[in-house]
């Protein structure tokens, strides 16, 4: 099992940057996939982001390519996003997930632990 806890998010204005973080606690973080998603007011959790378990591979959403970065770091049991060029339509809850497993997949349904979200609010 594993435990995951996000931080980062806050107000930016439109253009801006943010990095958030989900720090792991728990079995051998370097066993799991992980996976960014968020979440707007009246709409469903959305993949963001995935990441490999040793990084060598990503994936990203459509909306937020070119934009966002996903990577992580192993030996602090980090993920992190980089958002950059953020946009109001990318105001949302943004949660982290980790899932067993070698492939990337964007399916929340497949991701087992999954963090409490961090708010970010982008202000045009």
């Amino acid at each position: 099992q594993v435990q995951l806890v996000e931080s980062g998010g806050g107000l930016v204005q439109a253009g801006g940057s943010r990095r958030l973080s989900c720090a792991a606690s728990g079995r051998t973080f370097s066993s799991y996939a992980m996976g960014w998603f968020r979440q707007a007011p009246g709409k469903e959790r959305e993949f963001v982001a995935a990441i490999t378990r040793s990084g060598d591979m990503t994936y990203y959403a459509d909306s937020v390519k070119g934009r966002f970065t996903i990577s992580r770091d192993n030996a602090k049991n980090t993920v992190y996003l980089q958002m950059n060029g953020l946009k109001p339509e990318d105001t949302a809850v943004y949660y982290c997930a980790a899932r067993e497993g070698i492939v990337l997949v964007i399916n929340r349904i497949l991701y087992k632990y999954w963090g409490q979200g961090t708010q970010v609010t982008v202000s045009s």
